[in-house]
């Protein structure tokens, strides 16, 4: 076993077997582009530029895996979603063909066309640079997120009042999926990662009745091929977490919104190998070196070295500093200094936030909506989150104020802390939390802000 390469104990950890320690994934995705010192977008649409930045990634953060692109709107960018680009995010979707238009009027899918030519260089040369000793991820975008960028959030309304139109979508997404693993699986990758993450956004009845069955095809056709799986959600997919487990995927992957006890717990019960949980934002992005050696211990300890993999909650954030990562690496390869940093650090304080002013709510004439979110331009669920509220807010004008507040800021940190805020994506009317980490539907929503607009004093 200590003759064994990086690749070789991921793949053994995702099999659920004995590692000599916890396989290590940083999530790189534009993060690539911060090292090379160029914008997401450049990053995004060149196989050069992803294979620099992963070789970079590499050489710094010794990793046992690396994913080839993380971006979760590349099937959408096929389908005909329009996409709006961003310097230091993936890009986001925009528009919603199936709003107003059937399957049938969606382009033929057709993985030539976008940006799946460059990817699936960039991993054909990443396999022959690095591929030896290193698991090389494909991330595919899971149905039902899937299905959201093709049908914006009318899809929550339509599970209750359209389900056969719905059904019909993710069956034709979960087709799309197997069609993108398969060439991923082709072109030489180790690991198929189905990243669904507003299937944090549903009940685990609606899992069970809308998700369970398509999913299962993708997976199984990875496991017909002889491929590995993960399914990956990040946002708050706590009452999911069951559901997910008994999936047929080969390892489940959350983020800081799930307890990494309880994901060890339940995917030694169903037989699969897991990996998380460390913070992204408060630590790998606007912690220091030392608070990211104590998260990596702190998850190491939990995770133990059978069948888990230490990873960030999502995609590292393109800003993320490279000492943080190298440090957690030094965690991950050197048992000398874990046992050093374990025994010296101490936790620091807490941010008060007292210099992050809130609103005045009790004398503010208007509405305020206070959308706590990672960043609505990278994150689905947020995005989502985000545009529901200002849809909702348009019908009462000036009366309703949205206000979008990142975590990946000190203000943004500072309003969830002095909220309450526990999960992200939440929504908050007027200073109390609402809806926290599932997006409303429209009528639930509009109605909350009329008994709102209606407690305003006149």
């Amino acid at each position: 076993m200590n003759d064994a390469t990086g690749k070789d104990l991921l793949l053994q950890a995702f099999q659920g077997r004995a590692t000599r320690r916890a396989g290590w994934v940083p999530f790189v995705g534009v993060h690539g582009a911060k090292m090379l010192g160029i914008s997401a977008r450049e990053y995004l649409q060149s196989a050069d530029r992803i294979v620099d930045g992963l070789l970079a990634a590499h050489q710094r953060y010794r990793p046992d895996g690396l994913p080839v692109a993380f971006d979760l709107q590349m099937e959408a960018e096929v389908l005909g979603c329009d996409l709006r680009w961003a310097d230091d995010t993936p890009p986001a979707v925009v528009s919603h063909p199936l709003a107003q238009n059937g399957l049938g009027d969606l382009p033929r899918f057709d993985l030539s066309a976008g940006r799946f030519p460059l990817v699936f260089e960039a991993l054909r040369r990443l396999k022959d640079e690095i591929g030896g000793t290193t698991a090389l991820y494909g991330l595919i975008t899971g149905p039902f997120t899937l299905t959201l960028h093709l049908m914006g959030t009318r899809v929550f309304l339509d599970m209750l009042q359209d389900p056969d139109a719905v059904e019909q979508v993710i069956a034709f997404c979960a087709d799309v999926g197997v069609r993108t693993a398969e060439a991923y699986l082709q072109h030489g990758a180790d690991v198929v990662a189905v990243v669904d993450p507003m299937t944090s956004q549903i009940s685990p009845d609606h899992f069970e009745a809308f998700v369970a069955g398509p999913i299962n095809r993708v997976f199984s056709h990875i496991r017909e091929r002889g491929g590995l799986s993960s399914m990956f959600v990040c946002g708050n997919a706590t009452r999911n977490l069951e559901c997910m487990c008994r999936t047929l995927c080969d390892n489940v992957s959350i983020d800081e919104n799930v307890p990494l006890e309880m994901l060890k717990e339940l995917a030694g019960r169903y037989g699969r190998s897991f990996g998380g949980n460390m913070k992204l934002t408060t630590v790998l992005l606007l912690g220091d070196a030392d608070d990211a050696k104590l998260e990596a211990i702190r998850c190491m300890e939990i995770g133990g070295t059978n069948g888990f993999v230490l990873a960030p909650g999502c995609d590292l954030p393109y800003a993320t500093p490279e000492a943080n990562l190298e440090a957690v690496a030094l965690m991950v390869h050197d048992d000398y200094q874990r046992h050093v940093a374990n025994a010296t650090l101490r936790v620091k304080s807490a941010r008060s936030f007292d210099d992050v002013i809130l609103p005045d709510y009790a004398n503010e004439p208007r509405v305020i909506v206070d959308v706590v979110t990672l960043d609505s331009a990278s994150c689905a669920p947020c995005q989502y989150m985000v545009g529901a509220a200002r849809q909702a807010a348009a019908a009462f004008g000036d009366r309703v104020a949205v206000h979008e507040r990142k975590i990946t800021t000190h203000e943004g940190l500072g309003f969830m802390t002095r909220l309450g805020v526990e999960h992200i994506p939440t929504l908050c009317i007027h200073g109390r939390p609402c809806f926290a980490s599932i997006i409303p539907d429209a009528t639930t929503l509009t109605r909350a802000l009329e008994a709102a607009v209606k407690d305003r004093p006149a």
